[in-house]
């Protein structure tokens, strides 16, 4: 009898979970990912033809490499699918900042994403944010006024960035703001693409009190554009794998890094 033919979904999950280990791993050889997946050499070849395609990973002789800048932050449903338990326990602290009647302040990082879930519980709040995605957890919330600032629609961020944007922020104000980040090394912060990084200046500006969440994979690496440190933000949220050079960096730069360690914070 044939072997039924996997579903959309799952194929879409292998292809995450190769996306991961590449990521991890930084080089891999194909061979090694056949065997580790246990598929086919011409189905490894098609997942990682499509990764490519995606400008997730760049596929070479033998071999797969994740790119040294993280562009695979250009794809959102790739980014929402990676480290969900680390993101879901940054949203356990990051959530006890929110009161009712506040303005906050969110960006399209997909780190986000799970505390904005719990934000959706918390009534009556205002939500200022760039992500379209935000639309579907927050539309249907009760209690919730959403504002939707305008600008250049990104499809591959699902977010709008530009002047129009950064003008959008300039006109309100918030009690406080949420953003991630794609690269942190020294207590400097990165992005690939610089609209990215002033939207996230321009955040910096319009809120009262400034919450960075990332968790330990953003750390140690640099993107294209570097968009000021952490100097900036009232409070870092991380979880216990950031490398301790990298929480000792942003210590001396004078911000509160609190690290999640499985069922607590330090």
């Amino acid at each position: 009898m044939p072997r039924a033919r996997p579903s959309d979904a799952a194929v879409e999950q292998r292809r995450q979970e190769v996306l991961r280990r590449v990521i991890e791993l930084g080089e891999v050889r194909i061979d090694d990912l056949t065997g580790a997946f246990g598929v086919s050499l011409m189905t490894m070849h098609r997942d990682l033809d499509d990764l490519a395609e995606r400008r997730l990973l760049r596929k070479l002789r033998g071999k797969v490499e994740a790119y040294p800048a993280l562009t695979m932050e250009t794809a959102t449903r790739f980014r929402e699918g990676l480290n969900t338990a680390l993101k879901e326990s940054l949203a356990e602290v990051a959530i006890a900042e929110v009161r009712p009647g506040q303005t906050v302040f969110v960006d399209d990082s997909t780190t986000l994403f799970p505390l904005m879930r719990r934000m959706a519980a918390i009534s009556p709040l205002v939500v200022i944010t760039n992500s379209m995605s935000a639309i579907k957890i927050f539309g249907p919330a009760e209690g919730i006024e959403l504002i939707v600032i305008g600008g250049r629609y990104n499809a591959e961020f699902d977010s709008c960035i530009g002047p129009d944007a950064l003008a959008a922020l300039d006109r309100t104000r918030a009690d406080l703001g949420f953003v991630s980040v794609t690269a942190v090394a020294g207590g400097r912060l990165y992005h690939p693409v610089q609209d990215y990084g002033e939207l996230k200046r321009g955040a910096l500006r319009m809120a009262n009190r400034n919450v960075l969440v990332a968790d330990h994979t953003k750390f140690g690496k640099t993107a294209t554009y570097a968009h000021g440190d952490v100097s900036a933000y009232d409070l870092v949220i991380t979880d216990g794998g950031t490398p301790a050079d990298e929480v000792a960096a942003m210590r001396e730069l004078g911000v509160t890094v609190e690290q999640v360690h499985g069922n607590g914070k330090d």
